[in-house]
């Protein structure tokens, strides 16, 4: 399953625009996970469903601690020492969106716990497999909301409040996260 959404993808001196475009990568492996858990079961997976599956175990098991990352140690921090009002405006948001945060990484774990049974035994028995789906609905529940706010508030205020150097250092800071230099 590609990972690339679209023909073209802003990169690491387009910071705030990269997150947005994460979220599409969010949104794209949810639908993933979704359509897997209910096509698959009660029947063992097909090739595709497995491949659906892992790779988007592999995206949110790897790729989703970055993206935190990206906004909780880079992003947010900058914008809480922002002076403009606007922006004191929308970190009163943001603080419950780090608490969404941990509530997500706890059910990616959930589901990925699961995921792997699966993967390894090709099929699920009827509780783990309603967990999974349960799981999955209460991510894509919290992610809606989430995503709509960041992407229509929260970066826009970033966007902004950010000086062009700061928003290059959050950009430097993406890469080095990803073990990838970024133009300076």
């Amino acid at each position: 399953m590609p990972v690339q959404i679209g023909q073209t993808s802003p990169d690491f001196s387009q910071p705030i625009s990269l997150m947005s475009d994460c979220h599409r990568r969010i949104e794209m492996f949810l639908a993933a996970l979704t359509r897997v858990g209910e096509s698959a079961a009660p029947d063992p997976l097909s090739p595709s469903e497995r491949n659906s599956l892992d790779a988007a175990l592999k995206y949110f098991r790897e790729a989703g601690p970055r993206h935190t990352a990206d906004e909780e140690q880079s992003l947010f921090p900058r914008m809480r020492r922002s002076t403009s009002g606007k922006v004191a405006a929308v970190m009163l948001q943001v603080d419950s969106l780090e608490h969404e945060h941990a509530r997500a990484q706890r059910l990616h774990q959930q589901i990925d716990a699961i995921g792997l049974r699966w993967l390894a035994s090709g099929t699920l028995p009827t509780p783990d497999l309603n967990a999974f789906r349960a799981a999955v609905a209460q991510l894509e529940a919290i992610y809606a909301e989430h995503i709509r706010l960041e992407d229509t508030v929260v970066f826009p205020a970033a966007a902004h409040a950010l000086s062009p150097e700061e928003q290059r250092e959050v950009g430097r800071e993406m890469a080095a996260r990803r073990g990838l230099n970024a133009a300076p």
